[in-house]
């Protein structure tokens, strides 16, 4: 339909493996051979948020950032987390996308991440809020920020019904969650025939995420079993991490392979709108990846953040089950700790520390000037 998804015979033979072992899709088991098909059809379903130009400038009309390349690459990742928590909540986990879709609720969650002031997660609205942690315009983004910066912006926003939890010091502490996420007299979002309903709850949906460092400079072999089981929990959003000098969305896993949405392609900004004139139409088809890509999974750099959503009390309850059970009980040394409560003597680490070591890695060597000295750490740090 359109030249975005236009393909040759290479690009289709590359994106997924022809092998036996199964292919893991946000909590999702696949075979690549007998359903290559739905897995392409599920990848491209996935919102794929990735730089854009020529859209208002941030910041004012004095600014000069009309365009995030270049820096916004974990911003636009932090955006595929929240949108694919939206599109599980209000449309449904197996929901999926086609060029034809005009579902209003759909287009509701797309409006909300267009490049404009207006949008409530917007890269104008995330990227200032980013100054309330330490990061100007135009500066990278590690794990850590751009999921504190998410956990503000969702309280802006009655609509999208979700409460972001941020969990420091690879440790999750299970009531802290309930404390957060229970509310009287709340409401829910629940699907009924792809009609998004509201619903009595006590239980406000919550997208859990997980800031981890699992090495230095390259990811300890010790987690690698451990990263992979958390694509295959039914909860899993995949995970927000990179390579050493890019951001990258991380959706699955096929034997020692992760596979991922890239947001370093540049496209034009625009509205989407109801999805009535052709230009819309084209806009719309940019928001989702013609195929997915993989890298081996000891290539990762080791600041990430794990991302799960639970709609509800029981999928939070079965979660915790899963971790404890298949990260935790299996391995030597786990990918963090589960406790029921805060421990007295337990402090949050510092979000500036946190974030100097996470950003340690993640070098954008082709922005480096020649001439300077490497030796003196003072890279410009870019996305």
């Amino acid at each position: 339909m359109d030249s975005l998804f236009t393909q040759n015979i290479s690009e289709e033979l590359e994106d997924i493996p022809q092998t036996d072992e199964p292919v893991w899709i946000l909590g999702k088991k696949y075979n690549a051979i007998r359903e290559l098909d739905a897995i392409r059809r599920d990848i491209k379903s996935k919102l794929w948020f990735t730089y854009r130009k020529n859209f208002v400038p941030i910041g004012g009309y004095n600014s000069t950032f009309t365009s995030d390349k270049g820096w916004g690459c974990m911003l636009r990742c932090g955006q595929m987390v929240l949108g694919q928590a939206l599109i599980i909540l209000h449309l449904g986990r197996d929901w999926q996308w086609t060029p034809e879709t005009r579902n209003s609720t759909y287009l509701k969650i797309l409006e909300r991440f267009e490049d404009k002031r207006t949008a409530a997660f917007s890269i104008h609205q995330i990227a200032l809020m980013g100054a309330s942690e330490g990061k100007e315009v135009g500066q990278w983004f590690g794990p850590n920020t751009i999921a504190q910066v998410l956990k503000k912006l969702v309280v802006f926003d009655e609509w999208s019904s979700i409460t972001i939890h941020v969990a420091l010091d690879n440790t999750l502490i299970v009531n802290d969650i309930l404390k957060q996420c229970r509310v009287e007299g709340g409401t829910t979002v629940e699907t009924d025939d792809n009609i998004p309903l509201k619903a009595p709850s006590q239980w406000k949906p919550l997208l859990l995420l997980i800031p981890l460092r699992l090495g230095l400079n390259e990811i300890n072999p010790i987690y690698i079993n451990g990263l992979k089981t958390s694509f295959k929990i039914p909860q899993s959003l995949g995970v927000i991490g990179g390579k050493p000098n890019l951001a990258l969305y991380f959706i699955g896993c096929v034997g020692n392979e992760v596979i991922y949405l890239d947001p370093h392609t540049t496209q034009r900004s625009g509205s989407v709108g109801r999805k009535l004139e052709e230009e819309e139409i084209e806009m719309d088809i940019t928001y989702h990846c013609k195929s997915s890509s993989r890298i081996l999974i000891t290539g990762i750099d080791p600041s990430i953040a794990l991302c799960f959503f639970c709609a509800s009390e029981k999928d939070f309850r079965s979660l915790c089950k899963s971790i404890q059970e298949e990260l935790i009980a299996p391995e030597k040394q786990p990918l963090l700790e589960l406790c029921t409560e805060r421990l007295a003597q337990w402090s949050p680490t510092e979000d500036v520390a946190l974030e100097a070591i996470a950003a340690s890695s993640f070098v954008d060597f082709e922005h480096i000037d020649p001439q300077c000295d490497t030796s003196d750490e003072d890279f410009e740090i870019l996305g």
